[in-house]
């Protein structure tokens, strides 16, 4: 890994790459320090360090705690593409477009900003309503009034825009993926500082150097099981009839064989991102109905908050339903049982058709149920070993581990693919010099 970053910071294009890379998360990153017009940042981010925004906030690095311009950033785009993506399957004319190359990738992809500029809206209005609602978290001379909530969410939606159009570059100019990109740095920004808040907690004895390591332990236990599953996947043994023989004529004769690969974890984090979103809405309505409900308040800031027994079980139910649901659209086996027939392909020991799929079928459906468990598992675990070390200064999240892992990974896969064209079109280009000189 180091060897890869090594090697690409000696090839100017590569370094061109990544420094324009690292200068547009900079600019991400500078933008959660401005702001929104209107708010008071330091009393909402004190009011929502409990949680009450969970994981959505520490994707956004913190900047939906303090409703900087970049609060919402790319989450309203992530659930933009995952809805997009589930409808080109049920909806013939997006299905069409998917299988018409490039011009119909470059359409889905405008109808996804579009989705994603209007899905931000309305979370940027719900957000705007709840900040207020609350007299504390208005900035000082300012009015709760309608033209505040517009404000709010006009600087919301140009902070989205702005955003998405980063991500883009990064992806068409930069190294890796945008879009993850800006999630990642988000998730490390914030790490520094409760490092040191966690540091302070030993400092001041309120807590003991055991709970620390043992805390650390676990991370580091966690981040290996990440890459293990985050690797794993089951390859199913696939054999292509290929031709053989004269001018004459061709017979069949022995097939080549390859495999094809099924990943543990398909869905990723985004079944944990998906049950997070529908948990926060809870919190939300209490939070806008604190005065006119309090018996409705009480009941789901005891039951429906952050570690609580409720909340984790619905969290696990949900989490269940959205990688069944994810992994039923993203992996058909019906149609890649359709493709492999069209291909010459077939499963040894197993027909072509029918049987393919309903083989394959039963192969996701056993994956499925891994994936759910290991994501429960990674989203409880960090819960309750906060419990039981008492450090809550650090945001420890096994769903912002996967997130990391899986994009560094990634990452460094793209890098050490561009190294591997480099130097094979060097070695090409060496070849054709040294075959002209001695020609």
């Amino acid at each position: 890994m180091l060897r890869a970053f090594r090697d690409a910071f000696r090839i100017p294009d590569l370094q061109r790459k990544i420094v324009f890379t690292l200068l547009l998360l900079a600019v991400y990153r500078l933008g959660g320090a401005i702001p929104t017009p209107g708010v008071n940042s330091a009393a909402l981010s004190q009011a929502n360090s409990g949680g009450l925004f969970g994981l959505i906030s520490m994707i956004s690095g913190g900047n939906l705690s303090q409703f900087s311009i970049f609060a919402l950033g790319v989450l309203p785009y992530i659930t933009a593409s995952i809805v997009i993506q589930l409808l080109t399957t049920t909806i013939p004319s997006l299905e069409k477009l998917s299988k018409e190359g490039e011009e119909g990738r470059k359409k889905i992809n405008q109808y996804t900003r579009y989705a994603a500029i209007a899905l931000g809206a309305v979370q940027a209005l719900f957000f705007s309503l709840y900040i207020t609602s609350n007299p504390s978290f208005i900035a000082v001379g300012w009015d709760p009034g309608l033209f505040t909530v517009l404000v709010m969410v006009l600087t919301q939606v140009a902070g989205i825009a702005f955003t998405m159009w980063i991500g883009e570059r990064i992806t068409e100019v930069g190294i890796g993926n945008g879009i993850s990109l800006i999630i990642t740095a988000g998730i490390i920004a914030v790490y520094p500082r409760e490092i040191a808040a966690t540091a302070q907690l030993l400092r001041s004895e309120q807590t003991t150097l055991l709970s620390i390591l043992a805390f650390i332990a676990v991370i580091l236990v966690t981040i290996a099981g990440i890459v293990y599953i985050y690797q794993a996947e089951r390859r199913v043994p696939v054999t292509y009839a290929r031709a053989r023989g004269g001018a004459a004529g061709q017979a069949r004769g022995a097939g080549q064989a390859t495999w094809l690969p099924i990943k543990v974890n398909q869905a990723g984090v985004i079944p944990v991102i998906f049950a997070s979103a529908m948990l926060i809405i809870p919190n939300l309505i209490a939070s806008a109905t604190a005065t006119r409900a309090p018996e409705v308040n009480a009941w789901i800031n005891s039951n429906l908050t952050f570690g609580q027994p409720l909340y984790l079980a619905l969290e696990s139910l949900l989490i269940f339903g959205f990688t069944y649901l994810y992994n039923s659209v993203q992996f058909d086996p019906k149609r890649i049982a359709e493709q492999l027939r069209e291909a010459g392909g077939f499963i040894p020991g197993v027909r072509p058709g029918g049987p393919t799929a309903d083989f394959l079928g039963r192969i996701s459906g056993r994956l499925s149920l891994w994936g759910a468990i290991f994501l429960v598992i990674l989203t409880i675990l960090p819960q309750l070993v906060q419990k039981a070390t008492g450090i809550t200064t650090f945001q420890f999240s096994g769903t912002g581990l996967l997130i990391i892992v899986g994009v560094a990974l990634e990452t460094l896969k793209q890098l050490e693919a561009q190294l591997t064209v480099r130097r094979y079109d060097g070695f090409i280009s060496k070849g054709r010099l040294r075959g002209r000189l001695n020609n």
